[in-house]
């Protein structure tokens, strides 16, 4: 039982860390494109981690059926809204620079 909580609280931890990191990279990176990378792949692999976390930490099975379900919902929706917000931005970039030239 102590190995599970201390797996669910070093999956906590780590979820936290990547979730600040994301949150740096948000701030930090330079360009739109670094940032939507930021924001897609380090903050959902955060949220993934914290999800796991707390699947770790109840005893209660309806509780980690209704996790499994957010996890599943973030994974499937998380990478296609920034992939779609990606796809419009370079979408609208060329269609900037074919009207400039």
């Amino acid at each position: 039982m102590q190995i599970l909580t201390a797996l669910g609280w070093a999956l906590l931890i780590s979820g936290s860390f990547f979730c600040f990191v994301g949150s740096i990279g948000l701030i930090r990176l330079p360009d739109f494109y670094s940032r939507v990378h930021a924001a897609g792949i380090v903050d959902s692999l955060g949220a993934i981690l914290i999800l796991l976390g707390l699947m770790t930490q109840t005893q209660d099975p309806i509780v980690i059926i209704k996790l499994m379900f957010i996890l599943f919902f973030m994974m499937l929706t998380g990478p296609t809204a920034v992939h779609a917000l990606a796809r419009a931005a370079n979408l609208t970039d060329k269609e900037t620079k074919v009207v400039n030239h």
